[in-house]
């Protein structure tokens, strides 16, 4: 079965919440790459996006910071 793109932004990607939580992780991204090509991923230490503080910010390979993480 194929996946209903336009289905997922109606009913997910559009919502006020998820909206301001992608402008968060682009925020955090401006922040500490400041224009840089890089092949790290900024993350979160806390897993929320809306905190993008200093101490929360890091930067992780792709593979380990896309994958699903044990919490804990």
């Amino acid at each position: 079965m194929a996946r209903d793109y336009r289905s997922e932004y109606d009913n997910y990607h559009s919502t006020t919440k998820q909206k301001r939580r992608r402008a968060g992780r682009n925020t955090a991204r401006r922040r500490v790459l400041k224009g840089k090509k890089s092949r790290l991923d900024v993350d979160h230490v806390d897993r929320n996006p809306m905190n993008n503080s200093r101490k929360n910010l890091r930067l992780s390979t792709r593979k380990r910071n896309r994958g699903w993480r044990k919490q804990g």
